[in-house]
């Protein structure tokens, strides 16, 4: 295995290290003043999304597995939070805890069925449990079918500070998205990551150095699961609703879409590129259907022309000499 770490679209060297504290940097600065300049509905939707990319990206761009179904766990997620929140009457930390905790279960069950398939067969396989997770929560009782969980109840955080109040909202989904990403890159940069990015690149080398790679990609797919369920979870609490939306098919090749657009297998793509397609699904959503065919038109531009996606792209330009 190469001693660079390939984090971000650059090598790990001291200088890429200082070039990706820079760029968090600039991220919190982000996070920290945007609500000076848009709805801060609006900026923890794409925080939630962001987190929820971040997850996906773990999966597929480090760890070279592609799902079709992980909006099982931001969904799943949802509904649990809301029903902790509203019927159990759990203080949002506990709800999003608790929902988070079910995701990383559910994840559980799910990797193991489809863990040791490859490819295609990987990817149809979580399709298929997310389908039978969506007929579930259209079903059952306490998901309230179509309706879904509504009037969610924000609750005060720790018993004290009140989340109905948009500020404090915000800070805790900041906490939150903020915390989320770090252990994100925590798991890439430790030896966890490094044997994970060495079986998405050679799994028969990695096998024939001793590691058992179906453990590595299980974990690897538990991590992931449980990171976009804290990212559903904290979404039913912000919009006060849980619906079949976000456990829905297409919420999955959402995701998908926002981790390419960004750019895969780098740490702040997945963010930038779930900012990007929130942003479209806001700001053109006057045009009503026509938004599926603008990110349709986006997505297929950037797999012509920025295969690295934005991130990847600003990246390779930087590594180009003069």
């Amino acid at each position: 295995m190469a001693s660079g770490v390939q984090v971000g679209g650059v090598t790990g060297g001291s200088g890429d290290a200082r070039s990706l504290r820079v760029a968090f940097a600039l991220m919190v600065a982000v996070v920290a003043l945007a609500p000076l300049a848009v709805y801060p509905v609006f900026m923890m939707k794409v925080m939630c999304f962001a987190l929820f990319a971040c997850a996906f990206n773990l999966l597929l761009g480090f760890g070279g597995l592609l799902s079709f179904g992980h909006a099982m766990f931001l969904g799943t997620a949802g509904y649990l939070a809301a029903h902790a929140a509203k019927v159990w009457g759990f203080t949002p930390e506990l709800a999003v805890l608790f929902a988070t905790a079910c995701a990383g279960v559910l994840a559980w069950v799910a990797g193991m069925l489809a863990i040791r398939r490859l490819g295609i067969y990987f990817a149809m396989i979580t399709l298929a449990v997310a389908q039978m997770v969506f007929f579930f929560c259209l079903q059952a009782k306490f998901t309230g079918g179509e309706d879904g969980i509504q009037a969610v109840p924000r609750g005060k955080f720790l018993g004290l500070v009140d989340l109905s109040n948009n500020t404090a909202m915000y800070v805790f989904v900041a906490v939150i998205f903020l915390g989320g990403f770090l252990l994100v890159w925590r798991i890439v940069h430790s030896p966890f990551g490094q044997v994970l990015k060495a079986i998405r690149e050679n799994e028969p080398r990695a096998i024939s150095l001793g590691y058992d790679t179906d453990r590595y990609k299980l974990m690897a797919f538990v991590l992931s699961g449980t990171l976009a369920g804290m990212a559903g979870g904290t979404k039913s609490l912000v919009f006060q609703l849980a619906s079949l939306t976000d456990v829905h098919w297409s919420m999955s090749g959402e995701v998908v879409l926002m981790t390419l657009v960004g750019g895969m297998g780098t740490l702040f793509g997945p963010v930038v590129g779930a900012a990007v397609i929130v942003t479209m699904q806001n700001y053109l959503a006057q045009f009503g259907a026509w938004v599926t065919v603008v990110q349709g038109v986006i997505f297929v531009v950037c797999v012509l022309s920025f295969r690295r996606g934005i991130i990847g792209e600003i990246a390779n330009l930087i590594r180009r000499p003069l």
